[in-house]
């Protein structure tokens, strides 16, 4: 609890008011975040700075952090590394699905299937009917899939396994 110090300046009542207040922390501290704006925002009030630093550092302009943190827009897939970069943590939870580990996997690495393609040596026309489930991979494609996970989970996670999921958040 603070106290604010008012002092009269009238003649009548030449004396100091007390006000007592409470400084409130913001709700973007408090309250969990839920959407990659949220991460964003709560990221840079604990780092104490403005949209234009984390702007800059990640390689946009300011408008798009105010734009990402409000909900007015999605953060975009090439963005995506950096994004999570500067969280220090992957708030997208990975999917127990090999169709969803790869989806993700694409998202949080920010590939393009013409880059996804190389990485797994496929034809990226492929890939994107079996991502957005125009057709399902045969038993022998899927396997290929899930091994190709296995390997990248393992090797790309950047983040041990278990920080894939967001941290503990003080209040």
């Amino acid at each position: 609890m603070n106290i604010f110090y008012k002092f009269s300046n009238s003649p009548e009542t030449p004396h100091k008011i007390e006000i007592p207040f409470k400084i409130q922390i913001p709700k973007e501290l408090t309250e969990e975040p839920i959407t990659l704006g949220d991460h964003l925002r709560r990221r840079r009030f604990e780092l104490r700075l403005y949209q234009k630093d984390v702007a800059k550092q990640i390689g946009v302009t300011t408008s798009t952090i105010w734009n990402w943190e409000n909900g007015w827009s999605s953060i975009t897939l090439c963005c995506m590394p950096k994004v999570i970069e500067f969280i220090g943590y992957n708030p997208i939870p990975c999917p127990e699905d090999p169709m969803g580990r790869l989806a993700w996997y694409r998202q949080v690495k920010g590939l393009s299937l013409e880059q996804l393609g190389a990485e797994m040596d496929r034809d990226p026309e492929q890939l994107a009917d079996w991502l957005a489930g125009r057709h399902t991979p045969c038993r022998r494609n899927r396997e290929e899939v899930e091994q190709f996970m296995k390997i990248r989970l393992h090797a790309f996670s950047g983040l041990p396994h278990d920080a894939r999921q967001r941290p503990p958040f003080p209040i």
